[in-house]
């Protein structure tokens, strides 16, 4: 029978998770009675472990010889014949030394698991093989000591050692990890919070992982086939038409509402045919993978089916499906696929997502072309009233006339009236006052009287007649009065754009304010305004009208101007006509806005530009003022002999570094002092800033590859093979002599790699210094794309710290 195996899980190194192993071991030996051996454990010198490990029993290590060195190992042949009820192992992904039974300690472990012992055991997140490029990627460390998944996986039990980024922080400030002289250095790279952070998420998601797949194993066991809402996964139904981005982003926003899961799903046609991949499909692959989310094809002939499997498969909380696409014949033939998923998707929820609506994305699309013509209510109401009563009434008039007049006559005055109906309310009226007149002819005008009854074939004909002469005659009025409407609105329309276009290179405060009075005049509307967004709200900054939406969202139509601006109107809808003048509007305040921002800009510009030559026509005139001074202090400090004269002298020169330093800075930022970007070694900046400060030797001596001054004691700890910044050469070297001559002595330079990036440090047992000559040096460092921060050192003292951008290979 195989042993089993416990693995403890960290996401950095000093969580705890050996303290943790000893503590369950002691527990287990304590509580349980069992049989607890340590095999090996690595303390590191750590108190608290040490402390844990206590008085359990060790066994001794294997001791190997490489290279003329003497190295321990697990002792697998001891712990086998010793054969414990749990032994407890320290780092599982660790490389024994060459000479061994096994190249990787993993393999031990499995040998005792083999054998039947319980294993209790460590691991870091890093050494997961297919974390190892992540890790590489957050932290700039690779690492050589990997350790496949699936051995971790095959535990039957896995324990995170969870500790926050700020309290291992605090740990290895306090040197509870590291030993004192290793402190600086790894909060600075390997031990930054954001790197904790992330390390500790990507411990949390694969643990989280391993969860899914356990529990996944179970429902199979168990035959459990409905779905168990231990996370939010959002299926979303994909078939290549366009609205299937608005599927997507509402599905996105509703998995980061919930911290749910994201899959998009296209059903392949299982039918033998070929079929083409809809074109808007890869862009909905691309937008799925943006917003993290997931994308699958699956092949099925019924497509509901196969998707509702698909969910039930992944445990899916929620199916997304657009609007169908098919006819309402072709449904009636081949049925509803949304009808069919919701029938089978049992205890998921379906959600069928209407299409986007045209709101602030564009301009409303245009009414329909072809409908009658536009009447005011008040004629059209007056007109369906009086149409067909009139045509009645008429009919009854003429009756007595009957003999004499006959029918054809009768129709030819009933034709007056449809005639004038059209004119009066359009073309609908007047189809009623026609039907209306053709029931009247017929009751007054033909055998027998007083009925609707047709007996003579030539009255049915000149009813017909009267029927289509009347039609045509109402369509004709129809038209000439919408095309007399049309006339006059395109008379209007050339009126207010040639006005628009005379407005064009309008300017100023009121440009914005007169267009949106303008466009609610032309447009007839309740009330135009332009909302800008300031953080969670709309204010509004040019308004027209009395019934101002506030938001966007009680706008009867919104119009985006650009970022964070909307045009909001309120009124009735618009009209084809109104559709086409509102573009030109539009177009016409996005031009005012920009015009806005950039007469903004040019006016900001204008008084920086001031105040910047102001600021230098005084950095010189100070400059030429202190020129003199400073060498009349030079003089004398010459005539003076012994120590204070040269304290005086080194004062005096650091000064009138400060005033070049100075002039330069300002020469830089106003552009007039280029820059010039390179790749450069660090050493030869570091050795030439050292000899630039007062009382240093031209060159740091050398001493078995770190580097001292003994005057102002600065040392230097360049690791080997530390690639080139892209700096400027000049620059950096000034920059870093103001940093060494403020931070004072003792002081300890370090550099290092982290995220594509150099760090070069600067740690001082002193306060902080500030002043001038540190804004000199930030100045020359943010000339060159860096950043250069001051904070306290964990060790003490004060740590100046300058992010330099690392040159191209």
């Amino acid at each position: 029978m195989s042993g089993r195996l416990r693995v403890f899980l960290g996401a950095a190194p000093g969580v705890g998770k050996t303290y943790a192993m000893l503590a369950e071991g002691r527990r287990l030996r304590d509580d349980e009675d069992l049989d607890v051996v340590v095999g090996l454990v690595e303390t590191y010198g750590r108190r608290g472990t040490e402390h844990q490990l206590g008085d359990l029993p060790v066994l001794p290590r294997r001791t190997v010889g490489h290279r003329g060195t003497t190295l321990t190992e697990l002792d697998v042949d001891a712990l086998l014949a010793r054969r414990p009820q749990l032994a407890l192992v320290d780092e599982l992904a660790h490389t024994n030394a060459p000479g061994g039974r096994h190249p990787k300690r993993w393999q031990d472990v499995r040998e005792l698991l083999d054998a039947g012992v319980d294993v209790a055991t460590t691991v870091n997140i890093q050494h997961l093989e297919s974390l190892n490029d992540v890790v590489e990627q957050i932290t700039g460390v690779a690492q050589r000591e990997r350790i496949p998944d699936e051995v971790v996986r095959a535990a039957d039990r896995i324990e995170l050692v969870d500790l926050s980024p700020q309290a291992l922080r605090t740990r290895m400030a306090q040197g509870a990890i590291y030993p004192p002289d290793r402190i600086d250095v790894a909060l600075d790279h390997y031990f930054r919070a954001g790197n904790l952070g992330a390390l500790r998420e990507l411990a949390l998601l694969w643990l989280a992982d391993r969860v899914e797949e356990e529990l996944a194993d179970y429902r199979a066991r168990h035959g459990i086939r409905a779905p168990w809402e231990t996370k939010e996964r959002i299926v979303v139904a994909l078939n290549g038409a366009p609205q299937g981005e608005h599927l997507i982003r509402r599905g996105a926003r509703t998995a980061t509402r919930v911290h749910g899961d994201l899959i998009g799903v296209h059903v392949r046609p299982d039918d033998g045919a070929t079929v083409h991949e809809p074109p808007a499909l890869a862009g909905q692959r691309a937008l799925l993978h943006e917003l993290h989310g997931g994308y699958i094809e699956v092949d099925g002939t019924d497509a509901a089916r196969a998707l509702v499997d698909f969910a039930h498969a992944e445990s899916a909380t929620q199916i997304l499906l657009g609007p169908t696409s098919r006819s309402r014949l072709r449904e009636l033939v081949s049925g509803s696929v949304i009808n069919r998923v919701i029938r089978l998707a049992g205890p998921i929820d379906v959600r069928v997502v209407p299409p986007p609506q045209p709101g602030l994305l564009a301009v409303p699309p245009a009414p329909r072309r072809r409908r009658p013509a536009a009447v005011p209510p008040r004629r059209r109401r007056l007109a369906w009233l009086a149409g067909p009563a009139a045509t009645a009434a008429l009919a009854w008039a003429l009756s007595p006339l009957r003999d004499s007049l006959a029918l054809p006559g009768a129709l030819l005055c009933l034709l007056l009236v449809v005639a004038a109906t059209a004119r009066l309310g359009g073309l609908l009226p007047a189809a009623a006052s026609t039907a209306a007149g053709a029931l009247a002819a017929d009751y007054f005008f033909t055998a027998p009287w007083h009925s609707l009854a047709v007996t003579r074939g030539a009255d049915l004909a000149a009813l017909l007649l009267f029927l289509a002469v009347a039609g045509i005659i109402a369509h004709l009025i129809d038209g000439l009065t919408r095309r007399s409407q049309q006339a006059d609105r395109a008379r209007a329309e050339a009126a207010v754009l040639a006005r628009l276009a005379g407005a064009a290179v309008e300017s100023g405060a009121r440009a914005v304010p007169d267009l949106i009075a303008d466009l609610r005049q032309v447009l007839g509307l309740e009330g135009a305004v332009v909302l800008v967004r300031t953080g969670r709200f709309w204010r509004p900054t040019a308004a027209s009208g009395t019934a101002l939406p506030q938001r966007p969202e009680e706008a009867s139509l919104a119009v985006d101007l650009g970022p964070d601006a909307v045009l909001a109107l309120r009124g009735p809808a618009l009209t084809e006509q109104d559709t086409r003048l509102l573009g030109p509007y539009v177009t016409q305040l996005r031009l005012a806005r920009e015009r806005e921002r950039l007469a903004a800009q040019a006016a900001a510009a204008e008084t920086l530009a001031h105040t910047d030559a102001l600021h230098t026509a005084l950095l010189e005139a100070v400059g030429q003022d202190l020129r003199a001074p400073l060498a009349a202090l030079r003089r004398e400090a010459a005539d003076l002999p012994g120590p204070p004269g040269r304290r005086i002298a080194a004062e005096v020169r650091r000064m009138e570094r400060l005033v070049a330093d100075l002039l330069d800075l300002d020469r830089l930022r106003a552009g007039e002092q280029p820059v010039l970007l390179r790749p450069t070694a660090l050493a030869p900046v570091l050795a030439a800033a050292l000899a630039a400060l007062p009382a240093l030797p031209a060159s740091p001596a050398e001493q078995s590859g770190e580097q001292r001054d003994e005057q102002r004691d600065v040392r230097l700890a360049l690791p080997d093979g530390l690639p080139p910044v892209l700096a400027d050469a000049g620059l950096l070297e000034r920059a870093l002599a103001v940093v060494l001559a403020g931070a004072g002595t003792p002081a300890l330079v370090d550099a290092g790699a982290v995220a594509g990036r150099i760090h070069l440090r600067v740690r001082a047992p002193g306060p902080a210094a500030d002043g001038t000559g540190l804004t000199v040096a930030r100045g020359f460092v943010e000339a060159m794309n860096g950043e250069l921060t001051v904070e306290p050192s964990p060790a003490g003292g004060t740590a100046y710290t300058l992010d330099l951008a690392r040159a191209p290979a």
